[in-house]
């Protein structure tokens, strides 16, 4: 599985418009700026354990559409044929095995 850092920017990439404002914006500085959860507080004139429950709030909401669309999924799944693709197809000469398996792969990701 992905780092978790990771897979929440992931997650906020495909889904942080359905955040609030406020979310968002605490989701940036704590996971992209990489801000504490006392600079933000001091920052946003809110407490520490807002900010935190901003956040936790913030991820539950990303984690619930992720789970009803599956589209973080879908793309980690169709970056990893597109990287099998390119090995695939950046051998000087391909088998036929290689060529039904990339073939394959062309059909997966037209799905």
């Amino acid at each position: 599985m992905l780092e978790d850092t990771t897979r929440i920017n992931l997650l906020y990439d495909f889904y942080g418009n359905l955040l609030t404002a406020k979310q968002r914006e605490c989701l940036e500085l704590y996971y992209q700026d990489d801000l504490s959860l006392g600079e933000i507080a001091d920052n946003s004139d809110i407490s520490r354990q807002g900010v935190h429950d901003i956040i936790k709030r913030a991820v539950r909401s990303l984690e619930k559409a992720e789970q009803k669309l599956g589209l973080v999924a879908r793309f980690i799944t169709q970056e990893r044929y597109l990287q099998r693709l390119k090995e695939i197809l950046s051998q000087p000469e391909i088998s036929e095995k290689e060529r039904r398996e990339a073939l394959m792969i062309v059909e997966k990701l037209l799905e």
